[in-house]
């Protein structure tokens, strides 16, 4: 059996794998919605820590950040992680117990958009639908990221065309997401952590040693202006198409290292503002069965995040050293994981790293899948639309509208040369700046009322586009992450609307005292 053969064998086996675990938790999913979109909030420590990393991650992990580190060196993709990690640790320390506790306490709330309704005990559902149309648009870039990493993985591994492999891949994700529903996701992506984080060390080891060591992969980085350094950054020299110059002995070049300025370093380490914001982490702590459990997740999670953060930016670095002049694009340099997994190890074993990229990839985009499908189906549909829909019916919307929005997804996933990296970065701010403010101050200030929520959802998703598309163009002082200047004008939207109009009524002032109150 060729190599080639022997990699998709092992790639074959873990789908069957997933698609059996959906198959299993099928029943349970179908028995009404409650279960389909949260599990009956029966998450143990272990899954609800585990799946949260995974879905939150993605492909991203694999492809997207050690390509980062192999095209332009350490600063950006360290800086990114750093502010990852902390992101990760004050999310898990400051929001999921009061979150698990309140979603209760505000009419049983399953999803985040209702949540916020809830929250606010608004009769028009204003915030409700805002939040939930922002989530099928944000949602649906995600999952087309995550539909150009199974496209771009089979077309490295194999040379099999780009879009028929995608075409395949978010057929997959849906089979297994439309039977089994959050607790067959969440269980499948406590599986995927498991095998992605083996992956990542696994191919971290192997690469250094092929590389001839640490020593090695440092002298190696030192010999590239700016590419080992925190406070600067490497400068790929590049042609008119974007593609990176050879010497005449085919080294790659790089100009003089960039400027890696604090204003810079503020602006990476914003991507952990993120994580107030998103959903698919939101909903682990909401579905975990006891508060009590959250500790012992918070610890499960970072473990996890920061030996798979670690591993990620090391492995780009150690690919310069091994593969200087294979991937000679921005796109490119995300296979880097790719390639030396199917360079250096045995097929067999190859296959199982490459479903370690499957693993990232379905463990988000079934997250994004779900809970896009939820947002509509309960949240518009049920919500504003049909208030008095029964369980089936809503059912029956929800997965109408996984196949819509996985459509969306695939159309954003045509084209081959997507950068993953760029693609989640847009997508991670627009849900950061939309969520994050509203979802700290909902938890945290009790004079926050639904004018402030409402002003601050529409300022937040509002201020990424407007960031992205005119003002980050400029560049200069104005070249930042949108993440961050969005996420700040939100949370002053939110105080200033707040303060300016009436203040919430006792109905919710009690209820949010009552939750403060809550003990474990």
């Amino acid at each position: 059996m060729g190599n080639s053969m022997l990699t998709l064998l092992s790639m074959v086996l873990y789908m069957i794998v997933m698609i059996v675990i959906g198959v299993f938790f099928a029943k349970f999913a179908n028995e009404d919605s409650e279960h389909f979109f949260i599990g009956g909030r029966r998450l143990g420590p272990w899954v609800a820590a585990m799946s949260a990393e995974a879905s939150d991650m993605s492909g991203w992990l694999l492809m997207g950040l050690p390509g980062v580190a192999y095209w332009c060196g350490l600063a950006d993709a360290a800086w990114t992680a750093i502010g990852l990690a902390i992101g990760t640790y004050l999310n898990w320390l400051l929001v999921s117990k009061r979150l698990r506790r309140y979603s209760i306490a505000a009419g049983n709330a399953i999803t985040i958009p209702e949540f916020f309704s809830n929250r606010f005990k608004e009769n028009r559902k204003v915030i409700m639908t805002i939040a939930a149309l922002f989530i099928l648009i944000f949602f649906a870039v995600y999952t087309g990221s995550c539909f150009v990493t199974c496209g771009k993985l089979f077309n490295q591994l194999f040379g099999l065309n780009y879009q028929m492999m995608m075409l395949i891949g978010a057929a997959f994700v849906l089979t297994y997401t439309f039977l089994g529903g959050f607790l067959a996701e969440s269980t499948t992506d406590f599986v995927q952590g498991i095998v992605m984080i083996f992956a990542l060390i696994a191919v971290l080891a192997s690469g250094t040693a092929a590389a001839g060591g640490l020593g090695a992969v440092v002298e190696n980085a030192r010999s590239m202006p700016g590419f080992l350094e925190f406070f600067g950054i490497a400068s790929p020299s590049v042609d008119a198409s974007g593609v990176q110059q050879l010497s005449a002995s085919g080294a790659p070049l790089f100009g003089a290292a960039g400027a890696y300025g604090p204003l810079t370093i503020v602006s990476t380490m914003a991507w952990g503002l993120g994580y107030f914001g998103m959903p698919q982490v939101l909903l682990r702590f909401m579905g975990i069965r006891s508060t009590r459990e959250l500790t012992k997740s918070r610890r499960i999670a970072m473990i996890w995040v920061l030996i798979s953060l670690a591993a990620a930016v090391c492995i780009g670095i150690v690919g310069r050293a091994l593969f200087p002049s294979a991937l000679l694009t921005s796109a490119a340099s995300e296979d880097i994981f790719i390639v030396i997994s199917s360079s250096l190890m045995h097929p067999l074993v190859a296959g199982v790293m490459m479903a370690g990229i499957l693993a990232a990839t379905m463990s988000s985009s079934d997250s994004y899948l779900l809970i896009a499908a939820s947002a509509f189906a309960r949240n518009i549909y049920q919500g504003v639309i049909k208030k008095n829909a029964g369980d089936k019916e809503i059912m029956t919307v929800s997965r109408i509208t996984l196949l819509l929005v996985a459509v969306i997804g695939i159309v954003i996933a045509l084209d081959e040369n997507s950068i993953i990296f760029k693609v989640v970065s847009f997508a991670w701010a627009g849900f950061g700046a939309t969520f994050g403010p509203i979802m700290l101050f909902s938890l945290f200030w009790k004079r926050t009322n639904r004018a402030g929520a409402i002003a601050g959802m529409l300022g937040g998703g509002g201020m990424v586009f407007l960031w992205k598309l005119v003002i980050r163009p400029m560049g200069g002082v104005f070249g930042i992450y949108e993440l961050l200047p969005a996420f700040i004008f939100s949370c002053i939207m939110i105080v200033v609307v707040s303060l300016l109009t009436e203040k919430p009524s006792r109905e919710i002032e009690e209820e949010f005292e009552a939750v403060r109150a809550m003990r474990d």
